[in-house]
């Protein structure tokens, strides 16, 4: 009596592969210098602030083949209300053009755009603006594009705290989400790698204080409107040529 044995069929599960905006590095950019470049040139700080604009479209195109798979750039701090009101009206006005004008190309390049900070202060035109881009983007996989408006890395820890209330233990992983939450970040709560400051001051400025715990630094005296993809690709080539040890000490010398 012959037997027949059932045919197994084997299916192979693949792993799906992390997209671009999963497995690139994060770089933060302060751009800074946008006033000091027009006033070099005998212009207003106005004039500055939309060159520094043109720039970033420019950015954010560089950044995935500089393999950066998410970007956050620090637009507007919490501070600079302060400034006068022309220049920050402007600077509102700007903003909003940006989110219209780019909204499209985000898409057309598979970036996914979000605004973090503070919501309550800023003029309804451009929170409609906000929120447009952000949906109209949300399935872009090649690019995480953050930009940080009416923002403050202290005032999202204090609010942190204030919603985790009377928590009897706060792990990191705890604060973490709950400053993302406050901030309007809903996806994954990821460290700084590279932190990239233009205009030639050295320091972070209250930004992304808690992710730039062991980012690497990297500072440049060229002004934001004259800060190009070559510049870019320049600071991460030497972000990749650092030793990144986290707290711990070589192997070599370990031994």
């Amino acid at each position: 009596m012959s037997h027949t044995h059932p045919t197994v069929k084997h299916t192979h599960v693949r792993t799906p592969q992390p997209t671009l905006a999963e497995s690139g590095i994060h770089v933060a950019i302060i751009m800074d210098g946008n006033g000091r470049w027009a006033n070099a040139r005998g212009r207003p700080r106005t004039a500055g602030h939309i060159a520094g604009a043109r720039v970033v479209r420019k950015i954010v195109e560089a950044a995935p083949d500089c393999g950066i798979g998410m970007l956050t750039l620090y637009a507007f701090s919490a501070d600079n209300w302060a400034r006068p009101s022309r220049e920050v009206a402007l600077l509102m006005r700007l903003f909003r053009r940006y989110l219209v004008a780019e909204t499209d190309r985000c898409v057309t390049n598979d970036v996914r755009m979000r605004i973090i900070g503070r919501r309550d202060r800023i003029p309804s035109e451009l929170l409609r603006a906000i929120k447009a881009a952000e949906e109209e983007t949300r399935h872009g996989t090649r690019l995480d594009l953050r930009i940080a408006v009416d923002y403050s890395a202290r005032d999202a820890m204090v609010r942190a705290v204030r919603q985790l209330g009377g928590a009897e233990e706060i792990t990191r992983e705890d604060l973490s989400r709950a400053m993302s939450s406050v901030y309007h970040w809903d996806g994954e709560t990821r460290d700084v790698d590279l932190l990239i400051r233009t205009g030639g001051e050295q320091r972070l400025s209250d930004f992304r204080l808690w992710e730039c715990a062991y980012a690497e630094l990297y500072f440049t005296d060229r002004r934001w409107p004259d800060f190009g993809p070559a510049d870019l690709a320049a600071a991460v080539k030497e972000f990749h040529s650092r030793e990144r040890r986290f707290g711990t000490v070589p192997e070599a010398a370990a031994g």
